[in-house]
């Protein structure tokens, strides 16, 4: 169980929700209903042995998750798997009604199967996953960086079919990077100013120029101290 504040919900649930079921259980210290819900909510969350995680919050100190979630009463539970709400009720509710709906959130014999390919990593894990699930966001990720990646020597037809992978998925800091990667390659170091540097002079006037500019910053990502000046600079030359 872990209590969550409007700061920590992105993390807590969101981000968490991605790799394991999460029950937001919305509850206040005055709701006589929820006190009797939430040792229902704890005892059945701890009977799935850490498969599901128990998010609490307080949303009178919390006001902000309650209004992502529409709250009009309390207790309200809602019932997250990949960042998406899939299972909800509010009101007080029976022990058997309870441990239902947690039930009910364990992850099924495919999405195991699924979870276990993509850990693997390999590319005909990868590909059977795809199988399975041809939108799986994991796997679309990790079979897209793999066939862009140095290692592998991607050659045009790889980084086509990255492409056309990250295709399938909704568009993501993450997705424009391995885009990014499968459009220029991995240039690293001076190799990567020196180019910058050498497309700024076109980027307003030129397409192709401006894309591979941006495409540069994205594979260089946000924790490299080049990418904000030569954001900074891009802007200027545009505007």
């Amino acid at each position: 169980m872990v209590d969550v504040t409007d700061a920590t919900f992105g993390t807590e649930v969101l981000e968490r929700s991605q790799s394991q079921p999460v029950v937001v259980d919305l509850w206040a210290p005055w709701c006589g209903p929820c006190q009797q819900l939430g040792p229902l909510l704890e005892e059945a969350v701890g009977a799935t042995g850490g498969q599901v995680v128990l998010a609490k919050v307080n949303v009178d100190d919390n006001p902000q998750v309650a209004q992502a979630f529409r709250v009009q009463g309390i207790p309200a539970v809602f019932g997250l798997k990949g960042g998406q709400v899939v299972d909800s009720f509010v009101g007080a509710q029976g022990r058997d009604a309870v441990t239902a709906f947690v039930q009910g959130l364990l992850p099924t014999d495919e999405e195991n199967e699924l979870t276990a390919l993509v850990a693997a990593g390999d590319e005909p894990s990868l590909r059977k996953a795809l199988e399975l699930d041809p939108g799986h966001e994991p796997a679309v990720l990790a079979l897209a960086e793999l066939l862009v990646s140095e290692e592998e020597a991607p050659g045009d037809d790889r980084a086509e079919e990255a492409l056309a992978l990250l295709a399938r998925i909704p568009e993501t800091p993450e997705t424009r990077r391995i885009a990014a990667l499968a459009r220029t390659g991995a240039p690293t170091g001076d190799d990567v100013t020196a180019t910058l540097d050498a497309l700024l002079d076109r980027v307003k006037h030129d397409d192709e120029a401006r894309q591979e500019y941006v495409d540069l910053l994205d594979v260089m990502g946000a924790d490299d101290p080049r990418t904000a000046e030569y954001r900074k600079r891009l802007t200027a030359q545009l505007y």
